[in-house]
């Protein structure tokens, strides 16, 4: 059953293994051309996997940004993940010893794979989530890994890198409409982060956007749960 599970979570994992190659390689380039080696991207990788936030800690240590600024910045780019973590509490909260990876782990790709709350019948929910995150750190560190041994070897154009997350969150809220039989949610995470773009501007628009999406999921809630089909799983092929 472990093996099945194994992988199942790996499978569940490879849409996002392109995106984050090809991210971490534009993340280990300008490492590497600041002046931090392989080392660098690899222990960055492994205790911050934070995305967005490694490409700002780019700068930061190039300019020599002070602890507090650093401090400050990180909370106001990863902010977003509080959102993230709340909703994923009641699925997490009896993950014993993987709850601490989990929440660490949770990253904007490892939550729109996991947030739709299907695992194979044959598995341990828990394992196979942390399964699906671990995967996708994995994926994350490699990509950082090979871009910091190429950002020292080979001159490298990572201009225009950065769409391959947007294709990729794309192809998942697609994937998951057409499987969702309760749209509700789609539609106010859409409109109201819309809205916010227009009110805030796109450098400001994102904390707004996601404290408007909890205060209204929260709303409409109990609609939602009473409109909701029993929990899907997924269903083992070779059965």
């Amino acid at each position: 059953m472990k093996k099945k599970t194994v992988r199942a979570a790996f499978i569940k994992s490879l849409p996002v293994c392109a995106g984050y190659v090809v991210l971490g390689i534009g993340f280990g380039v300008p490492l590497a051309k600041v002046g931090y080696g392989l080392l660098w991207a690899f222990a960055m990788s492994l205790t911050m996997y934070a995305g967005s936030m490694q490409y700002v800690a780019v700068n930061l240590l190039a300019g020599g940004a002070s602890l507090i600024t650093t401090a400050i910045t990180t909370l106001l780019v990863q902010a977003r993940h509080l959102f993230y973590g709340i909703s994923m509490i009641d699925k997490y909260k009896d993950a014993g010893w993987k709850k601490l990876y989990l929440a660490f782990s949770l990253t904007d790709e490892t939550y729109s794979l996991l947030c739709d709350g299907k695992y194979p019948e044959y598995a341990d929910k828990h394992l196979y989530c942390f399964l699906v995150s671990l995967f996708n750190q994995c994926y994350w560190i490699f990509g950082c890994v090979i871009g910091n041994i190429i950002g020292t070897n080979v001159p490298f154009n990572s201009k225009g890198i950065e769409f391959a997350m947007t294709a990729l969150f794309v192809t998942v809220f697609v994937e998951q409409w057409k499987s969702a039989k309760q749209h509700l949610p789609a539609i106010i995470g859409v409109a109201s982060t819309a809205v916010c773009l227009v009110i805030f501007g796109k450098e400001n628009f994102l904390i707004p956007s996601m404290a408007v999406v909890t205060v209204l999921l929260f709303a409409v809630r109990k609609k939602l749960e009473s409109s909701e089909p029993p929990a899907q799983t997924e269903v083992d092929e070779n059965e």
